[in-house]
């Protein structure tokens, strides 16, 4: 979101809390991104240079980079910084740019979220009902743990979701 547009945010307590909410998870898990460059390198010596990677490291990158893509989502959603097909978008006045936003999230974001997040229930329960594991002996234990990042994830994308269309809401009331 550019300068201006934050500056010209309406307002809300609602939005403000879980806006505020978000943000402090996203810096939170922020630093999973630190970790991730930390274990890849070590994975990248530890292969190349010493002619044997680790399987848990390996397994710990993806894992690293599943918080940061599903937990960065709703931060992106906060930050109106995600991405969107600007060829229309930049041709609209502002007005309309909020209407086509919302139409977005309504018709096309929510649906989605509510889709995943129903469909992962079960996907989840059933790997911490089994108690899934890696299928490498020498990987990660508690596979459940990072799959129940996505009913997670997407119940955050659900909320900052709605933080946004109130503020376009309450923006379009005002113009």
């Amino acid at each position: 979101m550019s300068n201006d547009a934050q500056q010209e945010q309406v307002p809300n307590r609602f939005c403000d809390g879980i806006d505020a909410m978000i943000r402090s998870i996203g810096h939170v898990v922020m630093w999973s991104n630190f970790i991730l460059v930390f274990v890849i390198i070590l994975q990248v010596i530890l292969r190349y240079g010493f002619g044997h990677g680790l399987i848990v490291l390996e397994e710990l990158q993806w894992h690293l980079y599943a918080l940061g893509i599903m937990f960065g989502a709703s931060y992106a959603v906060m930050l109106d910084s995600h991405i969107r097909v600007d060829i229309i978008h930049a041709r609209l006045s502002e007005k309309w740019r909020q209407r086509w936003d919302l139409f977005g999230i309504i018709f096309l974001l929510l649906p989605f979220i509510a889709i995943i997040f129903h469909q992962s229930l079960d996907f989840v329960h059933e790997s911490w009902r089994v108690g899934e594991t890696s299928d490498s002996p020498q990987g990660l234990p508690f596979r459940w743990a990072i799959k129940g990042v996505i009913p997670i994830s997407f119940g955050l994308l659900f909320i900052a979701t709605i933080s946004r269309a109130v503020r376009i809401i309450l923006s379009l009331k005002r113009s």
